[in-house]
């Protein structure tokens, strides 16, 4: 590592390691080390790598849209948008346990030589999506295949960003460890950045016609490029002195998954990593940087190419703060600001939300407030407005009639509960609409009777004010990108430290192992499903700001957990 340095430095980093890292037990040597070339090369090339990997998993998220349109066109347009955001889940839904097979070849063999196979299986699955016929093409094959490439990218993502954090962290000194993991840190938010550029190039550079037909196809296409530069420069990096060390002196764990989770000296740090750190840390994460998008889009009908400027934006903005993030928590600690982070997104999500409602759509904002949109049912009659085959029209009875319209235009409403057998209504300020009753309806009729109605209800919703799409016009953009910056402010105080935190917890020969697995269960289950879950919780109730409730419940769970449970480790010696 050191051979680019100077004959000082070799001296003081060959020490270094011996030492366990401790800088001030050296005589004659600074207690505050500079970053060598070599370990500014580390950084960068690891980051570099991870940016690269988060670029191609996130942009599923981004196309979910054109995902649904081309793969899952054979369901009605919410089924099919929540369809697309759980097949993007599943690619979450696998994460842990690429952690445990990852984790478990770089205790085993290395840090570096991992990270190089799951960057090549994420690579080749994010051009084997671009590459992938349409449902109209190739019918049921085609979401099928798309869910197979999304469980390699997350088998693949599973064993990167452990590999990536444990090699910087096994290169950075002690008093700097915050601050150079925060780089893998920037990683994610950066890989987010980067395909919202890529995306945004494209919709300009071709007519919306051309995108929605085969232009969405270019982002996954162009990762090809990106895989061969990411792995060009990886190949240049050595392994972690630290696990070199351990590896020369025979001291690497023969089973790094029974030693971890098998005894409970290390597994209880797993549950209170999971439970008291990265659960929180994960749905502050996908609220911040997914769902506000996703909300801006679907449920404030901003138009997707100004939504994706807004949201790029505020990630410019807030991206730095990761590093500042990771440089204090190297100076007071990392827990106290992981825990202040989930606490302002407790306190502070549904006031941020219903301000972004204000800010981006006003006019939808004063039509909640003076024309308030009521359905009045029997609960017992109604069924859940969701339909994977496609097969559910939802017009058996009244109240799936009611539902179903509202969700289907993306209204907001409450609900009034009716008793049984009365026909189920909508209420829209003043006006009143009555379902018509499918029972004594047939064919024609009740086509023609259905239109109506929701003809009624939509000229009723027109006429008190609720707009079709967002105006520009009445937007106040810079308002939007300031709160979307502090959501993203949010994540960087509960994202930047953590990875420090995590390489701290747990000992060398099976770090890799043990502070993957509760890292991705956290950012793949409890993050990674949290637009699904939340669009679904939305889609049951009614209320746009309803799916906020699963991230404040997991943020307070953990902020409790981990003020009682999660110990400071900003001045541990890792080596």
């Amino acid at each position: 590592m050191a051979s680019h340095a100077s004959e000082r430095e070799a001296q003081f980093l060959a020490q270094k390691i011996k030492l366990g890292g401790r800088m001030s037990d050296i005589d004659g040597l600074p207690k505050h080390h500079k970053a060598t070339h070599d370990e500014k090369l580390v950084i960068g090339a690891s980051s570099l790598g991870t940016v690269f990997e988060w670029y191609d998993f996130y942009l599923y998220g981004l196309l979910a849209t054109q995902i649904t349109k081309n793969f899952f066109s054979n369901v009605n347009p919410t089924t099919g948008f929540i369809l697309a955001l759980a097949a993007f889940a599943a690619g979450f839904a696998v994460r842990p346990f690429g952690a445990l097979v990852f984790g478990r070849v770089g205790d085993l063999v290395g840090r570096k030589n991992t990270f190089l196979v799951t960057m090549g299986l994420m690579g080749l699955a994010t051009f084997g999506v671009g590459m992938l016929p349409s449902f109209d093409s190739i019918g049921i094959a085609a979401p099928f295949i798309l869910i197979v490439l999304r469980l390699i990218q997350g088998l693949a993502l599973g064993g990167e960003y452990g590999g990536a954090a444990t090699y910087v962290a096994e290169h950075a000194p002690n008093d700097k460890r915050g601050l150079y993991t925060s780089w893998i840190q920037t990683t994610a938010t950066l890989g987010l950045f980067a395909a919202l550029l890529v995306v945004i190039l494209c919709k300009n550079m071709i007519s919306k016609e051309e995108f929605e037909l085969w232009g969405w196809r270019i982002p996954f296409l162009v990762s090809i490029v990106l895989l061969a530069v990411s792995m060009w420069i990886r190949l240049k990096l050595n392994e972690s002195p630290v696990y070199q060390q351990m590896k020369d002196e025979g001291k690497t764990s023969k089973a790094p998954l029974t030693e971890a989770f098998g005894k409970w000296g290390n597994l209880k740090f797993v549950f209170i990593c999971l439970f008291g750190a990265v659960a929180g840390q994960a749905v502050v994460w996908y609220t911040g940087q997914f769902y506000a998008l996703f909300f801006l889009e679907k449920m404030l009908k901003v138009e997707s190419l100004q939504a994706n400027y807004m949201i790029a934006i505020a990630l410019l903005i807030g991206t730095p703060f990761f590093v500042l993030f990771g440089w204090l928590s190297d100076k007071i600690g990392r827990k106290g600001i992981i825990m202040v982070g989930l606490l302002l997104a407790v306190l502070t999500y549904f006031p941020t939300f219903k301000a972004l409602t204000s800010a981006a759509n006003p006019a939808l904002a004063h039509a909640l407030a003076t024309a308030p949109v009521t359905v009045v049912v029997n609960e017992a009659e109604c069924s859940v407005q969701f339909d994977p085959i496609g097969k559910n029209k939802f017009d058996s009875n009244s109240c799936d009639i009611a539902k179903n319209f509202l969700a289907k235009n993306g209204t907001n409403y409450t609900q009034t509960n009716a008793t049984a057998g009365t026909l189920a209504t909508i209420k829209v300020g003043n006006q009143t609409f009555t379902t018509p009753d499918p029972s004594i309806l047939i064919g024609d009729a009740k086509k023609a009777a259905l239109d109506a109605f929701q003809k009624s209800v939509k000229d009723a919703l027109k006429a008190a004010g609720y707009p079709e799409k967002a105006d520009p016009a009445t937007m106040n953009s810079v308002l939007v990108v300031a709160l979307l910056a502090y959501l993203v402010i949010l994540v960087t105080m509960v994202y930047g430290p953590i990875a420090a935190l995590l390489v701290e917890l747990f000992p060398t020969n099976i770090r890799y192992t043990s502070m993957s697995l509760p890292y991705h269960i956290g950012n793949g289950w409890f993050g990674g499903f949290l637009p699904t879950i939340a669009f679904a919780m939305v889609a049951a109730k009614g209320d746009i700001y309803y799916g906020l409730w699963y991230p404040i419940i997991v943020a307070g769970v953990t902020l409790v957990v981990g003020l009682l449970f999660l110990p400071e480790t900003f001045k541990r010696n890792i080596d």
